[in-house]
């Protein structure tokens, strides 16, 4: 069963034109969603009030998007996002990966939580995570991202199983990370913004700098960093927002058919079988 993103929302976006049609939620992350020939401008439609870029909280309530020229356009960005699934670590490939985030992190880089059994390597609660994920490497090859790999081994390493596209960080976030719950938005800071309710208590917080290393040849990319809460935004914040899928499948659960029955069935499909294929040779 998918979940809803769109449950929940105190702030809602609406192109002038169309004032019936949401289209998000956080004032911050409109140049992401909508696509403007001139500048744009945003009015609290109770109030009839232009917003200014702050740090304050927006008010609840709806908001119109509109051009100052009549003779601008303005659309909403119809970039799709990526689907993913939970990208645990769990092929031999991911090997070196693994011990290399583990190495340069020793802690949860999002709750700041330090691994105080690092010494007797023991890491329970704590898992290394992709910023892109495995399942779609056919994406990360197409769009060349492995330009911004700067510690691959040689031409056939991808980089995607690089210490740069990882991070360690504790367990029961792992899967909200990975449904672009919430993201690191590299440009305001390095702050956590949430797309969701924050049971973690993580909105707000700044992501840890142990493992960014900006002259390092282990640091976490920013354009990774990037790209991820451009997805995050594309996800949560169109109209509905995308399908939020189901992780926890208990044993006997028919996975495959509630996957089948459910939404994006074909992508997500496609995004299980890759992470159980990947890295198997069949010559």
């Amino acid at each position: 069963m998918a979940g809803t993103r769109a449950l929940g929302r105190a702030v809602h976006f609406y192109l002038y034109s169309e004032p019936d049609q949401p289209v998000g939620k956080l004032l911050s992350m409109l140049d992401i969603l909508i696509v403007a020939s001139g500048p744009f401008r945003v009015t609290l439609r109770s109030t009839g009030v232009d917003l200014r870029r702050t740090n304050n909280a927006l008010i609840p309530g709806h908001y119109d998007i509109r051009t100052y020229s009549r003779r601008d356009t303005i659309a909403i960005n119809d970039e799709l996002s990526i689907t993913r699934i939970l990208s645990k670590t769990k092929i031999g490939r991911n090997e070196s990966f693994r011990a290399q985030v583990r190495a340069r992190d020793g802690k949860c880089v999002i709750t700041g939580t330090v691994n105080v059994n690092v010494p007797i390597n023991v890491w329970h609660g704590f898992e290394t995570a992709h910023i892109f994920p495995l399942s779609s490497e056919d994406y990360w090859l197409q769009n060349e991202f492995s330009r911004w790999i700067t510690n691959r081994k040689d031409e056939r390493d991808t980089g995607i199983n690089s210490c740069q596209n990882g991070l360690l960080i504790m367990s029961n976030i792992h899967q909200n990370f990975d449904g672009f719950g919430f993201a690191i938005n590299q440009d305001d800071g390095y702050k956590i913004p949430c797309f969701d309710k924050d049971p973690f208590r993580i909105y707000g917080r700044i992501f840890d700098p142990i493992c960014r290393i900006p002259n390092g040849e282990d640091g976490v990319r920013d354009e990774l960093l990037r790209w991820h809460f451009r997805q995050a935004v594309l996800a949560n914040m169109r109209a509905a927002g995308e399908p939020s899928f189901e992780k926890d499948f208990p044993p006997g659960t028919d996975m495959m058919g509630e996957i089948q029955s459910g939404p994006e069935a074909g992508k997500r499909m496609e995004a299980e079988l890759f992470s159980r294929l990947n890295g198997v040779s069949f010559v």
